[in-house]
């Protein structure tokens, strides 16, 4: 095994191995340096694991901190679903069209250097403090880094996919819709991971204006003018964590949209589904059970938003607040996949469970 081959790559558990131990070396550095009643580095810059640990505590009893949590999920979703569609429309028109892209192309790349914390002032006059602001301005803040993205995903289509599509006789249209977008998209996909990190930076930012809610808000209140450090590093390790899921979150929405782009890890796991052996079995119906039970708990609190069957309070849209509308339609479509995809497994495992006859 080459751990120092240049570009090399690693086994899984291999790899799992060395995460584990990077991460365990990182705890270790950190609890030396913090250790003791006079540590090296003192408290009030860098607080100890356990301090930290019990700042996580108190800030889900004293604090409400995962109804802030859904409330920044919520705003950060909504500014990013509104970037999307804006960067959609006006990357297709720029990214196709020489008249769109003589226009508009030049301000837009300008737009990358406009310092974002220097126009919240106009965000505010344009839209007052309310959440509507907010979206807008984290819209802003995503848009101007990810249109410039589609338009380069465009360019870089081949010719060769442009030229089979003419010679099939496809319309403008037809090439858009089989050549233009399926490359873009697939491609996008990646790009919209990245460029997560960056909403949740602006986030922070921007809820710290109006004290309407949000981890974000609670930093500034809690952890920075309390100067309580413990419970602010216990806020940034949370987003982190966040952070991490919704990447892994995007991963596998990745793999359900386009899954041409994983052909061989497709190829593998249909072959470990149609195996018989007792790990392939078991290791499949937890997917599939976590899967279902995520599509059910999302559906619960959906309809106790209206039926009220878990108590007088309505947990989703007090949480995520004027959002709750957009998180809604997006959990009731994520559930309804997810209990498609089980219902489709179920049936494909009673086929192969059927006698072959012999």
């Amino acid at each position: 095994m080459k751990l120092f081959e240049l570009r090399g790559t690693l086994p899984s558990s291999t790899k799992l191995i060395l995460e584990l131990t990077g991460i365990g070396v990182i705890l270790l550095v950190w609890y030396i340096v913090t250790a003791g009643s006079e540590p090296i580095v003192p408290k009030g810059i860098l607080p100890s694991p356990g301090n930290v640990i019990l700042a996580t505590q108190d800030l889900f009893v004293r604090n409400n901190l995962m109804k802030n949590i859904l409330w920044s999920i919520g705003l950060n979703t909504s500014g990013y679903v509104e970037a999307i569609l804006i960067s959609l429309v006006f990357g297709f028109l720029i990214g196709l069209y020489p008249f769109f892209r003589g226009l508009f192309n030049r301000p837009i790349d300008a737009f990358r250097f406009v310092p974002l914390t220097g126009v919240i002032g106009l965000f505010i006059v344009w839209f007052g403090l309310g959440i509507s602001m907010k979206v807008h301005f984290l819209a802003f803040g995503i848009w101007i880094y990810m249109l410039p993205v589609i338009v380069r995903r465009i360019d870089d289509v081949e010719n060769v996919y442009l030229k089979t599509a003419y010679t099939l006789g496809a319309t403008n249209f037809q090439t858009i819709r089989t050549v233009y977008w399926p490359h873009v998209m697939s491609n996008f996909s990646d790009d919209i991971r990245v460029l997560t990190a960056i909403s949740w930076t602006y986030i922070i930012i921007i809820e710290g204006i109006g004290s309407q809610g949000g981890i974000g808000s609670l930093m500034w209140k809690t952890g920075i003018r309390q100067g309580n450090i413990d419970k602010l590093f216990a806020m940034l390790f949370i987003i982190v964590i966040i952070g991490f899921i919704q990447d892994k979150f995007f991963v596998w929405l990745d793999k359900k949209l386009f899954p041409f782009k994983y052909q061989d890890q497709a190829h593998a796991r249909s072959s470990i589904i149609f195996n018989s052996t007792r790990w392939a079995h078991i290791k499949q119906l937890i997917n599939t059970g976590f899967s279902l039970l995520i599509a059910l708990t999302m559906l619960m609190f959906l309809l106790n938003d209206y039926l009220g069957f878990l108590g007088n309070g309505a947990y989703l849209s007090d949480s995520f607040g004027d959002t709750y509308w957009l998180m809604a339609i997006l959990m009731l479509i994520l559930s309804l996949w997810l209990l498609k995809d089980f219902i489709f497994i179920s049936r494909k495992k009673i086929v192969i469970s059927k006698p072959t006859g012999k």
